[in-house]
């Protein structure tokens, strides 16, 4: 096949992708969803949202619930983001003290990392309460009023930091989120001092958390843990037992994926 015939073909095949992923993302931000809806939010022919569906079920990556007809993804979507990750044994190191952690404390876990200019959740445990707090694996939060944000953005290297941070809103989503530059410049260097991050009810009303980094063999910061309470349960005499643990776990963590001098120690964190 020459070049031309190539060329020929290549419009078609690029709107075949930018259609596949167009399905995905839409299946990815409400799950359950019958061909109208996708069609009308895709401003897609229903034959054709129809045949790409039928082509990604054939594949394995959507599935077709037998009494609604609506769509959904798989688990093999979910087996693909996993292999995306960074540090693939991440989440497998961070599970069982992810879980010795919500037993301890009663409360919700989270593991997250950086995508784009925000971070996305890898891994989470919920609170064994009937009331927590709202997440799932694979939902994106922002960096500047989350406490995995913030220790993701206090250890990093100032030139990258900048770097993220022309790609990131500083947006006010409660009373208490830092949006002025100088300002949230001064909250990251208090997190690093003290060696943890916190969120005062800054991206959710009525919800603290507690968070700390976790490293690689190079000692960059390439996850944040973070406990999330409700801030009626929230108990300030006990944030040094609840960051000494966490602290604890990222050590063991960044000690498995190769970190040999583990910063907090060197920063004397105050808890």
């Amino acid at each position: 096949m020459d070049d031309d015939s190539l060329d020929s073909k290549q419009p078609e095949s690029v709107a075949a992708v930018l259609k596949t992923f167009a399905l995905l993302q839409a299946l990815a931000d409400r799950s359950e969803t019958g061909i109208s809806d996708l069609s009308v939010r895709l401003a897609m022919p229903k034959a054709t949202a129809y045949r790409f569906l039928q082509t990604m079920m054939t594949l394995g990556y959507v599935r077709q619930e037998a009494d609604s007809e609506r769509y959904g993804l798989t688990m093999k979507v979910f087996e693909l983001g996993a292999k995306a990750l960074q540090y693939p044994k991440l989440v497998d190191l961070a599970k069982d003290h992810m879980q010795y952690l919500a037993d301890k404390t009663g409360e919700t876990v989270h593991l997250g990392t950086l995508i784009d200019s925000e971070i996305i959740y890898v891994h989470k445990v919920d609170s064994r309460h009937m009331l927590g707090m709202y997440s799932k694996v694979g939902r994106r939060a922002p960096l500047h009023c989350t406490a995995i944000g913030k220790v993701l953005l206090a250890w990093e290297h100032p030139d990258r930091r900048a770097m993220i941070l022309q790609g990131a809103k500083l947006t006010k989503y409660r009373d208490k989120t830092i949006v002025e530059p100088a300002a949230f410049a001064q909250e990251l260097e208090r997190v690093k001092e003290q060696g943890f991050a916190e969120d005062h009810e800054e991206f959710d009303d009525h919800i603290r958390c507690l968070g700390v980094p976790i490293f690689d063999r190079l000692t960059r910061p390439i996850a944040g843990m973070s406990i999330s309470f409700p801030t009626f349960r929230y108990e300030p005499a006990r944030e040094g037992e609840v960051v000494t643990m966490l602290t604890e776990a990222s050590r063991d963590i960044s000690a498995r994926l190769g970190c040999s001098q583990f910063p907090m120690d060197v920063v004397g964190a105050k808890v």
